[in-house]
């Protein structure tokens, strides 16, 4: 086994000028030291494409450059900051998730701004977030960010409900959705947003 296919598999991206081996046994203390003025500036961008389609969900010329799927739902009616914050935790409160198939959003929430970080698929809701997620090791390098930058930020799930129960259609709308709000976290789209929270 060649000990450089094992080291490049488990160090994170290392972009923003990071030279630091943020490998998955060092997630803990990644020092990853992202700049503020970087960080606010990546945030920014995102943030801007998904106000721009919050605003405009009628454009069909941009949804037809972003979707590369066959559309079988217009994800254009799914507002993803409208529906009900529950906390990342929410499987050890008392609050009742809804134990069908959903959609959900990771929501980043800083006092002036939104934005969508992941966007998932589930057959049931009440338990995808529950267990193992890669998403939680990005979710934990990038408060670590802004914690080292003072930002305060808060970040929740929330699911939608009205989801075909088949699977390939559950998954042919998780990516128009994806396509359509290009959520940092998500494999689909880290190359556009040189995401440096994740570490595959």
């Amino acid at each position: 086994m060649n000990p450089n296919n094992i080291s490049k598999k488990n160090r994170q991206f290392e972009l923003f000028g990071s030279n630091t081996n943020t490998s998955i046994n060092f997630q803990n203390t990644n020092n990853l030291k992202i700049k503020f003025e970087t960080l606010i500036e990546w945030r920014n961008k995102i943030h801007n494409h998904q106000l721009k389609i919050s605003k405009d969900s009628h454009d069909k010329t941009l949804q037809q450059k972003i979707l590369p799927v066959k559309k079988i739902f217009n994800e254009k009616k799914i507002d993803p900051f409208s529906l009900q914050p529950l906390s990342l935790n929410f499987w050890r409160t008392n609050q009742h998730i809804h134990n069908g198939p959903a959609m959900y959003f990771v929501i980043d929430n800083m006092v002036s701004s939104k934005i969508i970080l992941y966007i998932g698929e589930t057959n049931s809701a009440n338990k995808r977030w529950k267990g193992e997620h890669d998403c939680k090791n990005y979710l934990m390098n990038y408060k670590e960010a802004l914690a080292d930058n003072n930002l305060s930020s808060h970040q929740d799930i929330r699911f939608f409900l009205d989801v075909p129960k088949e699977v390939k259609l559950r998954r042919k709308l998780e990516q128009q959705l994806i396509y359509l709000w290009l959520p940092p976290f998500n494999k689909e789209t880290r190359d556009r947003w040189r995401t440096t929270f994740t570490n595959k």
